[in-house]
């Protein structure tokens, strides 16, 4: 690291490690140029290793200062592959946390916003909730595909190793086949496993045991054996991780009778619900979006969230927009716009869970707004935004006005920047599908 002045400096960015077994990773594209503002959490790089190609996320603030590997060519692991210039506007370079005391994982410290309250991202709310169930009850361990040595690819279960030990966090061949079963065979035997899946994009590896087996078990046994086993997995477009990489497998579980499917949207319903999933005796498949790992929030300390009890996010007269996980701020932002800009009042429901859905709470407020947009980051076709839709209007319709659907386009995800920006129900997506809509209802 050299330093230019008291206030500013330029840090070294290294080839960061994406796997336990990564020595080299080649650099196949530059997201940012010499002299681009770099925001913490933004998309850096794209790299391919020897499992996956993925984008390196920045860990600090600042402006792009020097490229030192070029595209297509390989760096080994810690590197200097960029510079990246900090000065007292962006702030200094993080400083690592403390080394974890007995019993802790390493979870970056955070002041206190309130009693009882921490203000942590989105990642460090999972790692929270984990260590903290993992020193709870023996019974609970962790495993996937680098969850352990690495810490995971998103760098969310670092320490958890160090702290609770190899026999209950540790890193896996990559066969989602094998680890689901080996999840439900240690479920049904007393453990309560925490099964990392790389990308929900794999889950159908995961389909035979999941559907045939863990779902299925308690209603065999007639009632007498549970399978409390969790399912953690990235999902959610818009890393410009390609179609293979950024899917949202959603609409594959909502048929599966006896699974949960957890879908939080903040710091604190992450940690909240997670706890709760992995007390749960059900089988549940817990989705983290990608694009909310580095998102703040206040989180309580050790408050559970109940599975399956919606939230209003934003109070509204004149419009429901329903929606879960990164579309929740997506509507939040599309709500500001539509007030400010166009007189329009929308209340937004964060589901949180998609199976089961609380539909007393979505009802309430359609009692209220009359008009109803469920906004679906996937596929309009089979969606689980069509399913809502049903429900609202089997329950609903006398309270209803108008009532349709912001999913994305039956195609699969595209690579390019721009395009995945177009493919995607964003806040300016959903702000102009609303007013065109609310007026088409309401002109003479």
């Amino acid at each position: 690291m050299s330093t230019s002045t008291s206030a500013e400096r330029v840090v070294e960015i290294g080839m960061p490690r994406l796997s336990d077994s990564m020595e080299e990773a080649t650099i196949l594209s530059w997201l940012k140029r010499p002299g681009d503002d770099v925001a913490r959490g933004e998309g850096l790089v794209e790299v391919e290793t020897d499992k996956a190609t993925m984008v390196y996320e920045s860990e600090i603030e600042g402006v792009l200062e020097e490229i030192v590997v070029d595209e297509g060519a390989t760096a080994a692991l810690g590197a200097v592959i960029a510079r990246i210039r900090v000065d007292g506007a962006h702030g200094a370079t993080p400083t690592p946390p403390p080394a974890a005391p007995a019993g802790a994982a390493q979870t970056p410290s955070s002041g206190a916003k309130g009693k009882g309250t921490v203000e942590l991202e989105f990642r460090e709310a999972v790692l929270q909730a984990l260590d903290e169930e993992l020193a709870a009850d023996e019974r609970v361990f962790l495993f996937g595909e680098d969850v352990a040595v690495a810490g995971g690819v998103f760098a969310v279960t670092p320490g958890l190793q160090e702290t609770h030990g190899p026999d209950r966090v540790f890193d896996t061949p990559i066969s989602e086949l094998a680890m689901t079963g080996a999840a439900y065979g240690a479920a049904i035997t007393g453990k309560r496993p925490v099964l990392e899946i790389m990308f929900g994009d794999f889950l159908a590896l995961s389909m035979d045991t999941l559907i045939n087996q863990a779902t299925k078990y308690w209603f065999l046994t007639g009632g007498r054996q549970s399978v409390p086993l969790v399912i953690r997995s990235v999902v959610g477009a818009g890393g410009r991780f390609g179609a293979i990489h950024s899917q949202m497998p959603v609409s594959w579980l909502t048929g599966i009778t006896g699974l949960k499917i957890v879908a939080p949207a903040t710091p604190a319903d992450a940690k909240g619900l997670l706890k709760a999933a992995i007390r749960d005796e059900n089988p549940v498949v817990f989705l983290e979006h990608k694009r909310l790992y580095t998102l703040k929030g206040e989180v309580g300390g050790d408050e559970v969230v109940p599975i399956g009890r919606a939230r209003v996010a934003r109070e509204g007269r004149d419009l429901t927009l329903v929606t879960a996980m990164k579309g929740v701020h997506d509507c939040q932002a599309a709500a500001e716009t539509l007030a400010a800009d166009h007189g329009i009042d929308a209340e937004v429901v964060d589901l949180r869970t998609l199976r089961p859905i609380d539909l007393e709470t979505v009802l309430g407020s359609v009692a209220k707004t009359n008009r109803v947009a469920i906004v679906e980051e996937g596929p309009l076709t089979g969606g689980w935004a069509g399913e809502m839709l049903a429900l609202v209007a089997e329950h609903g319709l006398s309270d209803l006005d108008d009532a349709w659907r912001i999913a994305t386009p039956n195609t699969p995800i595209p690579y390019s920047p721009p395009l995945e920006d177009a493919h995607l129900p964003g806040p300016k997506r959903i702000a102009a599908e609303v007013l065109q809509r609310v007026r088409s209802k309401t002109s003479p």
